[in-house]
């Protein structure tokens, strides 16, 4: 057992193995794991939580990568976590973007973390909250979420990052691929990457013409730009750094921000709470009280609904 309060404060001065520490102890719900979010709790909310997500092939890791460096050169520090699948061998990240991302490994200024999905749905890990906590905490001004590939139900990310960009690719097979995945409709900020392919214009135009069929917006509401880059090269990387800038000005004006983020707090309560009620069921199995309700509807004395009603309610006392 690893004394926390050690490894917070190494963290707080940028020790990358107390931060890997950290998350090794989050994603492995470790029994410190209480301790460790009560350490960290004062110390977070400052932090500029970007998702990135978008069809597999548009280039999300290359865009990350030019993304850290534009923020570097701002002189932030950045966080990155790439969350990958789930190798069905070790459970592990089956890819490595930190191999990906290779040229920032040097970088004291830069910190990046394969997380794996673990099964998980939703295009992220189950603990990517709390490794956003940690990155948060121990110091990092921009941190970037790479989802998975994502499809039709995998938009988890927009209720995790205080700004959603969604990036897509001409000469993909669809126009706009994310009309069909599902994600149209999350993104704070669009980037048409691969620019210097043949029908990035079209795809440009096309999405701009699917986002004004979209809900109608009060003057004054936010009006998510299209930004076109070639990130490989660092291209119009700047210009995504200036939208995502704009929108955190804009959430902060309208008071969005603060919203994004207490729901989001009230999310991960919720799931939390969820995940504890559930792991309690799972122990029911074979216990008297599960097999005395299960006996009750058999005889017609109860229904499901209240039967389950009575369950809750006697662990929430218990």
């Amino acid at each position: 057992m690893q004394d926390v309060s050690t490894l917070v404060a190494r963290a707080r001065e940028g020790a990358p193995r107390a931060v890997a520490r950290l998350i090794s102890l989050v994603e492995g719900a470790s029994p410190q794991l209480r301790e460790v979010m009560a350490a960290l709790a004062p110390l977070t909310g400052n932090a500029y939580v970007v998702g990135l997500t978008g069809s597999p092939g548009v280039g999300k890791s290359t865009s990350t990568s030019a993304l850290v460096s534009a923020y570097r050169r701002q002189g932030k520090r950045v966080g990155v976590l790439a969350v990958d699948p789930s190798s069905p061998f070790s459970g592990g990240a089956l890819l490595g973007d930190r191999v990906r991302m290779s040229e920032h490994a040097s970088d004291p200024g830069v910190y990046i973390r394969s997380m794996a999905t673990r099964g998980h749905l939703g295009g992220l890990a189950w603990s990517a909250p709390q490794a956003i906590r940690v990155l948060d905490a121990a110091g990092c001004d921009v941190v970037l979420v790479e989802t998975v590939g994502v499809g039709q139900s995998e938009v988890e990310i927009a209720s995790q990052a205080d700004t959603s960009v969604v990036l897509l690719a001409p000469g993909m097979g669809d126009g706009i691929q994310a009309a069909k995945a599902g994600i149209l409709e999350i993104g704070d900020v669009y980037v048409v990457n691969k620019a210097d392919r043949d029908g990035a214009d079209a795809t440009a135009r096309e999405l701009n013409h699917m986002l004004s069929l979209g809900e109608s917006r009060a003057p004054g509401d936010w009006r998510p730009p299209i930004v076109k880059t070639v990130a490989s090269r660092g291209e119009g990387v700047d210009e995504v750094v200036e939208a995502l800038e704009k929108h955190r000005a804009w959430m902060e004006e309208h008071g969005a921000l603060a919203e994004r983020r207490l729901a989001r707090a009230a999310r991960e309560v919720e799931t939390i709470a969820v995940t504890t009620l559930r792991e309690r069921i799972g122990d029911l199995h074979g216990d008297r009280r599960l097999g005395a309700l299960a006996e009750r509807i058999v005889g017609g004395e109860l229904d499901p609904y209240r039967a389950a009603d009575e369950l809750v309610a006697g662990l929430t006392r218990g």
